[in-house]
């Protein structure tokens, strides 16, 4: 058991989230700056093919859920990430509100030095690619529901690591 509190640890950068610096772990889903046409007599705007869904490995199937989640306390001890081998995986804010993401490389051990932290502006939703590292859903300040699209099926499709030693650190919201 460690006496460190989660303020004694290495404070993870928060960045804001764009779709440039999030490219290497999948895609931000958001309208701004991307294509659409009009469908539906002209009163909708269709914005198509925002993520890349990837859930067929082992007979797998797209799914949509629905998560509410419970917003952390800050400062945050990063205790561990997961990833999941057989999918993507997409969460899209239901609210109006920000969200933090945390990510690390999928070909490499997740530490301190590959963590990447992000801080949605509340209208973005994230993808994860297949075997991404990641932190578990992150609300901010109050209870926040998301559409998740991820792969439905059998067989193994969730690792985790422990964030531990040397790879130990926080996260606080960006001032």
């Amino acid at each position: 058991m460690s006496s460190l509190t989660s303020t004694d640890l290495p404070l993870l950068a928060v960045l804001p989230l764009t779709a440039e610096a999030f490219a290497p772990f999948g895609d931000v889903i958001q309208t701004e700056g991307r294509g659409h046409y009009p469908i539906n007599a002209g009163k909708v705007q269709r914005f198509h093919d925002l993520a890349s869904v990837d859930t067929a490995e082992a007979g797998g199937q797209p799914g949509i859920s629905l998560f509410v989640a419970q917003p952390y306390e800050m400062p945050l001890e990063l205790v561990y990430v997961e990833r999941h081998p057989l999918s993507s995986q997409a969460f899209i804010p239901l609210d109006d509100r920000p969200f933090l993401v945390i990510v690390a490389p999928a070909d490499a051990e997740p530490s301190l030095a590959t963590l990447r932290a992000f801080v949605t502006n509340g209208r973005q939703g994230v993808n994860y690619a297949r075997g991404v590292w990641h932190h578990v859903l992150i609300a901010v300040g109050r209870q926040q529901t998301f559409a998740i699209v991820d792969r439905i099926g059998t067989g193994p499709n969730c690792d985790r690591f422990d964030l531990a030693g040397a790879n130990a650190c926080s996260i606080d919201l960006p001032a």
